[in-house]
Formats: structure tokens, C-alpha cells, sequence
């Protein structure tokens, strides 16, 4: 008996000394709104029409706002709802200060702000600084001839030969310069002719984009998003843009665009709206959000947080997972991919990762079904925040069989039948697929049809079916969103590697909490993996969860931890339990049966 009391007493030494891994504490101090956050973009016209037109409006999103507190986001960026032409569906703005009636009344936005309050989600709007529509009553008064007004664009005579002024060219493939039958002169317009370019160099321009703003943060909304920032300020010599291969004809993608891009005037711009941003965030006392969205190189990009001095955007889109990942990509390029933002962001600066928008291919088609569950579970477990397009949760698919003649995007009607597909958005912005019923719930059954034809392939993928299906593309996204709201993930640190057969890999620690390992297969074919090489300290997993294909099941435990077998384009996050942990439990065993043998 007394050797038993001893070995007792020993036992509870060690288990006393033993630290306690823990997960819900607030030792970190608590976090701003939106740091960590989950961002989800709705493009309006897409997302769910109440009222059987076809296109998508306010109320219908107001109906559908459940649907994001399930998914667990944290704000909700709606693209531009302001009374537009729609010559660029809304990137082409008449009036900031009213909404467009195709989506429903400023009443109707109040209310879905209101709503949005109550249920928790932060709204963000999308504000177009660039450009206004040709029909804003400023440019209308600046062809009129109103000097006030004209100074407000930026207008220039044509070359001797009467040719536009230079050779700059527009994003949507036509000469970048327009002349009106009525005017002497061209005015500049870097993306529609149907939206043309403010002059930044006055003055005046700056302070009424300013209470543009101003004017929705009074009515509550928490942040914008400022669109093709780093197109703002054009270099006042207006001389002609080179070409990146001079054998090659003359066009958009050919140019090097450093007189009408990333001038250093657009980060002052920016850096100034942020002081404005900031004592709004005062007065209100919740941070008022700035994202930027600039294509940019990785240097260009991060002078968007800030020079050192003043503060720019809190989030300046990370557009690398969508420029630079392709099907090609390796575990070693993925590695510097990710590495090189998270080594050039600014001390205290967050991190940002966007898979997919309104411009670009989604995932899935990107890379197929299952590789778009990979990076969602490689997106949300990464630092920083996520930005999640409308229809990635439930791996919706572009939309590529909508013809010529149906085609509604200007980039690409600007183009011919025979080479629209390389640059038609079309496919992306198809309407969201909620069911299996007419038209996939998006609008009534006695719509004519959609602005945009529904993907066919919605009786199958739809979120009626994946909200029912554990192992649904939804209920990953789900998992995730709830996941990365622990505490190892919102503070926890983060180191990577690139691991042999070609499996990226990464850890998020942090002490005294739970420490997760997250592998990501980049292959077609199951491969091997000795987690050692990632986490040293793993002698034992537990998976916490895994891409819908994968053999893996939640809450499995694995003690050979240096055979691992990933099964083709597998993603999984562990739990890291150490030899000490295990220890612990095996105390925790022993003590059990010493205590019966001392009792019995």
C-alpha cells in the first residue's frame, strides 16, 4: 500500500505539472472586427431576384442574408448597387448618392443594412473612384462646355493628323480615347468609352469623391471597397506607353502601362482617404474598412498598406492565388507564392487571400471539383483574411456555352465571336444556384429568364442538395469558417514547407494551444507523407477535417504518423498531439488504475 501511495503521489506531481493545452482563452487580447474576417462578394445582379425580372436585387438579397450567418461570414462586399447605365453592370456610376431602380429603392438599402447590423455581418460597398458614367451629370455639363465641369475630366487635343492624342489603350481592348461628334477634343477613358476618367489632378474631383464616402458612412455602411485605385492618376506628359514586344501588334495585354498605372499620386490618394476613414472609425468608434483592388506585382501591392509613415488600405487584395496559381503549380511555387506576401506585408499588416471575383475564372473551372476543395481548405486556414466570391461555398462552376449574341459583358462584345471566350466575364457572373427548381430558385418560375442563363449543371450542384450532405463542398466551407475563429488560427503562427512528393504543407501554432499541421496533395495520384518532416513534434494525429473525396474521417486518430498516405489532390488539417501529450494521457491511464488498486 505505501508503495502504491507513493507512486500516486508521484503521478499527480506530473500530471500538476503538466501545461494545459487550451483553445478559447482571450490572452491575446481581442482582435477588431475585421481582422481574421471571412469577406463574402455578392455580385447583386447574380445573387437572387425577388421580384421576377430576371435580375437580381436588394430585396432578394435581404431574403437570402441567413444564408451568409450559416456560412459564418463576417461582411458581406456587395459590387456597385448605384444608379448606373449599366454599360459595365454598374461599374459605370451616374449618381453615388442614389441606387440603380433595377435593384430596388435607397429605402430598400437601408433596410438591408439594418438587417444586416441585426444579424452581425458588416456591409461593404463598392466604390468605382476611376471613372464615372458618361451620363453623371458632371460630364454631361462638361460637354455642354461648363469650365467647372470640364475640369473635371480629362480631355486633350488629337494628334496633328487627328488621331487621338497618344496611344494609350482601354482594358476592354478599344483606343483609350474618345471623340464625341460634337467636341474637338478627346476625353480619356482607361476602361468603357461609356466611362470616362476623372482628372485627380483637381482638386475639387478629390473632394467630392471624398464625400461621396462620407455620405454612406452616414448611413452606416462599415467600409468600401475602392476599385482599379491604382488607375486614378495618369502621368501629365501623356506620351505613348511602350510595347512589350514590339513585333507584336498594338493592344492592351502588349503595353507597359507605367504612365497610366501605380502612379505614386494614386497611393497618396489613398493614404489621404485613409486619415478620412480613420476619424470616421473614431466618431462611430467601429473601424471603418478600406480594401484596394489594384492588379499589381508584389512591390506595388504592399505600398497600398501604408509607406511607413501613413496608413493605406487595411486590405489591399492579394490577387497572387489567381495570377500566378495555375494547374502547373508545384508545392514549391506554391511556397513562394504564399511566403513572399506574408515575408513583404509591414509589420502588423494582415494578410489577405482571394481564390476568385467578378473578373476572373472560378476555382472550380480553374481546377476542377476536387482541387477547389484543396484551396478552400488551403484559403481558410491560412493568417489573415478571406475573401470568399458568391458561389464558391457550394463549387459552382463558369458558364461557358452562353453565345456570342447572348454575351453582355463589354470586355468581350468589344471583341468578335471567334476570340470573346478569352475575354467574356459572363461566365462567372451566372445567376447562384440555391435549388433544383426553375431557374435554380435564382428568380420566379414566370421570369422569362435570367439576365444571365442559369448553369445547367444546377440540378445536381445546387445548396439545397449540399446543405443535406455532410461531405459537401457547403458544409466544408462551413467547417472551415468555424475553424479558423479558433484561437491557434486567428493568432497562432505560421511556417510552411514544401514537402517531397509534392505536397505543400504548414503549421499554425501557438503556445499552450492546440497546434494544427495542414497538408495539401498537389498531385493527381495518392503519395506518401512522414508528417515528422512538417510538425518534428507529432507522434500522434487527430483530423480535424478533410476535403469531401478524401479517406479521412473527422475525429480519427493516427499513430503512424510517418506513413501517411494522401489520396490525389487530398487536403487535411491535424491536430498535433506531442510525445508529452501523450504522455499525459497514458498518466492520466495509469493514475485511473492506481487509484482502483489503492480502493478495491
Amino acid at each position: 500500500m505505501k508503495a502504491a501511495v507513493t507512486v500516486f503521489v508521484t503521478l499527480v506531481a506530473l500530471a500538476a505539472a503538466k501545461v494545459t493545452v487550451k483553445q478559447d482563452d482571450h490572452d491575446h487580447g481581442e482582435m477588431d472586427w475585421w481582422e481574421g474576417g471571412v469577406f463574402y462578394q455578392i455580385y447583386p445582379r447574380s445573387f437572387k431576384d425577388s421580384n421576377g425580372d430576371g435580375v437580381g436585387d436588394i430585396q432578394g438579397i435581404a431574403e437570402k442574408l441567413d444564408h451568409l450567418v450559416d456560412l459564418g461570414i463576417t461582411g458581406v462586399w456587395f459590387s456597385p448597387l448605384f444608379k448606373s447605365p449599366m454599360k459595365d453592370f454598374g461599374y459605370d456610376i451616374q449618381d453615388f448618392r442614389s441606387v440603380d431602380p433595377i435593384f430596388g429603392s435607397m429605402e430598400d438599402l437601408d433596410a438591408l443594412i439594418k438587417k444586416a447590423k441585426e444579424l452581425g455581418i458588416k456591409v461593404i460597398l463598392d466604390f468605382v473612384p476611376n471613372h464615372t458614367s458618361d451620363q453623371h451629370e458632371w460630364f454631361v455639363e462638361a460637354v455642354k462646355g461648363n469650365p467647372e465641369y470640364r475640369d473635371y475630366y480629362v480631355w486633350k487635343d488629337g494628334s496633328d493628323d487627328n488621331k487621338p492624342p497618344n496611344n494609350w489603350q482601354s482594358v476592354f481592348h478599344t483606343d483609350a480615347w474618345t471623340k464625341l461628334p460634337s467636341q474637338t477634343q478627346y476625353y480619356l477613358h482607361q476602361f468603357d468609352a461609356g466611362q470616362p476618367d476623372l482628372n485627380y489632378h483637381n482638386e475639387k474631383v478629390q473632394a467630392e469623391m471624398t464625400e461621396m464616402m462620407e455620405f454612406w458612412f452616414e448611413k452606416e455602411v462599415d467600409g468600401f471597397r475602392i476599385d482599379a485605385i491604382n488607375h486614378a492618376f495618369e502621368d501629365q506628359s501623356y506620351a505613348d506607353e511602350v510595347l512589350l514586344d514590339p513585333t507584336r501588334p498594338l493592344f492592351y495585354e502588349n503595353m507597359h502601362h507605367n504612365l497610366t498605372m501605380n502612379l505614386d499620386e494614386s497611393y497618396d490618394l489613398i493614404y489621404d482617404w485613409r486619415t478620412m476613414f480613420d476619424q470616421w472609425s473614431a466618431k462611430s468608434t467601429s473601424t471603418k474598412l478600406m480594401m484596394t483592388e489594384a492588379y499589381a506585382n508584389v512591390e506595388q501591392t504592399m505600398r497600398w498598406y501604408g509607406d511607413g509613415e501613413r496608413k493605406g488600405a487595411h486590405i489591399p487584395f492579394n490577387f497572387a492565388m489567381i495570377n500566378r496559381v495555375t494547374n502547373a503549380s508545384n508545392a514549391d511555387q506554391l511556397k513562394e507564392i504564399i511566403d513572399e506576401w506574408m515575408d513583404n506585408m509591414p509589420a502588423g499588416a494582415n494578410a489577405n487571400w482571394v481564390l476568385g471575383n467578378h473578373d476572373r475564372p472560378r476555382i472550380a473551372s480553374r481546377f476542377g471539383r476536387e482541387r477547389a476543395a484543396s484551396f478552400a481548405v488551403l484559403e481558410m486556414t491560412l493568417p489573415g483574411i478571406a475573401v470568399v466570391y458568391y458561389g464558391e461555398e457550394i463549387g459552382m462552376e463558369d458558364y461557358r456555352d452562353i453565345s456570342f449574341e447572348d454575351t453582355q459583358d463589354p470586355q468581350a462584345k468589344n471583341t468578335n465571336a471567334e476570340i470573346y471566350q478569352l475575354y467574356t466575364r459572363d461566365p462567372v457572373r451566372t445567376p447562384f444556384q440555391w435549388d433544383d427548381t426553375a431557374y435554380a430558385g435564382f428568380t420566379t418560375e414566370t421570369s422569362d429568364k435570367p439576365w444571365l442563363p442559369v448553369h445547367t449543371n444546377y440540378k445536381e450542384l445546387n445548396l439545397a442538395a449540399q446543405k443535406s450532405n455532410p461531405k459537401s463542398m457547403y458544409n466544408l466551407y462551413k467547417n472551415l469558417i468555424a475553424l479558423r475563429k479558433t484561437h491557434t488560427f486567428m493568432h497562432g503562427e505560421f511556417a510552411s514547407k514544401s514537402l517531397i512528393n509534392n505536397v505543400f504543407g504548414y503549421t499554425r501554432t501557438l503556445a499552450d494551444h492546440t497546434s494544427y499541421a495542414v497538408v495539401v496533395n498537389l498531385n493527381s495520384a495518392e503519395v506518401q507523407l512522414n508528417i515528422k518532416n512538417l510538425h518534428e513534434a507529432a507522434d500522434k494525429l487527430k483530423v480535424v477535417l478533410s476535403t469531401p473525396e478524401s479517406k479521412f474521417v473527422t475525429g480519427e486518430e493516427i499513430a503512424n504518423v510517418e506513413s501517411l498516405v494522401l489520396s490525389s489532390y487530398d487536403a487535411v488539417v491535424f491536430e498535433v498531439i506531442s510525445g508529452s501529450a501523450v504522455v499525459t494521457g497514458s498518466l492520466a491511464l495509469l493514475l485511473a488504475a492506481v487509484l482502483r488498486a489503492l480502493f478495491q
